[in-house]
């Protein structure tokens, strides 16, 4: 069997070791004659799963302990409405920084509930770089901030964490795991699982504990982080087999990886090398200001779009998956996320270079 290094911006690639633990495990789980997939969610077996999931997560990030960290469904995209039900029960304005598609949704849910103030955009910059802090202003009833701290499709990634005297909440889908976090910065955090956690199916919450007292009065029992906290995530059946493999990667970050500082090297080194080898051609270009280009997703454009199919061939035939850039934005995007090796950028760069010579 070949594996091939895959950069799809989610689902994402995961670790191989990971990958090989679950086929293992498949049929049989530590002896107990059945699958993960097959067990009650509220056995002794699967609770023993989800609380190690939750202790190794609180290790690696740190999570001070008047956090809650919840394991949830319905993606970062549902978090777009949960957010402002569970934060504006005070009243207020949800403030908003704009810098791209995926800050653009989570306005726009917001806006259906209660309108929103978009306090800093990038939209002057045409979305290449991030607001500075100095530019952010608050409405005088903000309720709370809003930023996406990495936005997946323009590559555009925020180099610093804004302070703020309203409880500050981020969409770090495509971040998260990269690299240490000050926790304690936050109000509320939140991940879709397909990019550093695992596999689709299951959204990371974590959520500070004086914040589960403001939800609105209308608010779905469903949507509902108290109830959500009260119940350890298990309100109704969670995720479980998601649930599971996202342990297995914390596992792998805390025993393979040695931890988010390690994954930190790691990850700075893999896109400073694609990086420079866009920027030493004239045949690659990437758009973003260098401060906000992200670790993570690499957008990136060729001189002559004609060349883009057979890029994306001959990149295919090479074991190279899934650089076609978002629909919307066209060209190459390769993310980096943590399960893509450093020796797959390697392989990457001798791709590109090689075309590069031949088509350029």
């Amino acid at each position: 069997m070949t594996r091939h290094y895959n950069f799809c911006a989610g689902p994402a690639a995961l670790p191989q070791a990971v990958l090989e633990r679950a086929r293992d495990e498949l049929l049989d789980y530590q002896g107990r004659g059945l699958s993960v997939m097959e067990m009650s969610h509220r056995s002794p077996e699967f609770t023993a799963i989800a609380e190690q999931a939750e202790a190794d997560i609180r290790e690696l990030l740190a999570i001070p302990d008047n956090y809650r960290v919840l394991f949830l469904q319905g993606g970062a995209s549902m978090q777009f409405a949960m957010l402002p039900y569970n934060l504006l029960g005070r009243g207020g304005t949800p403030n908003y920084l704009y810098t791209g598609i995926w800050g653009k949704k989570a306005i726009s849910e917001a806006q259906h509930l209660a309108g929103a103030h978009i306090a800093a955009s990038s939209e002057g910059n045409g979305l290449t770089a991030v607001p500075r802090p100095e530019e952010i202003q608050l409405s005088a009833d903000a309720a709370y901030l809003h930023y996406t701290a990495n936005e997946t499709i323009g590559g555009l990634e925020f180099d610093y964490i804004p302070e703020v005297e309203v409880p500050l909440v981020c969409d770090m889908s495509s971040s998260i795991l990269s690299g240490p976090l000050d926790v304690s910065k936050f109000g509320v955090l939140y991940a879709g699982a397909q990019k550093n956690i695992g596999p689709a199916g299951l959204t990371l919450v974590i959520v500070r504990d004086d914040l589960l007292e403001r939800a609105r009065p209308e608010t779905p029992t469903m949507f509902s982080y108290k109830v959500m906290a009260e119940n350890g995530s298990m309100f109704n059946t969670p995720a479980t087999y998601a649930w599971y493999l996202a342990g297995l990667v914390f596992e792998w970050l805390k025993h393979d990886v040695g931890g988010l500082a390690a994954m930190n090297a790691i990850n700075d080194r893999k896109a400073a090398k694609l990086y420079a080898t866009i920027d030493a051609s004239d045949f690659y270009s990437n758009p973003i200001v260098p401060r906000n280009r992200s670790r993570m997703n690499v957008p990136f454009v060729l001189a002559d779009e004609a060349l883009n199919a057979p890029f994306l061939a001959e990149a295919e035939a090479a074991g190279l998956l899934n650089l076609k850039g978002h629909r919307s934005v066209g060209g190459m995007r390769a993310s980096l996320y943590n399960a893509v090796p450093e020796a797959g950028v390697d392989a990457l760069i001798e791709f590109m270079t090689d075309f590069e010579h031949r088509r350029g």
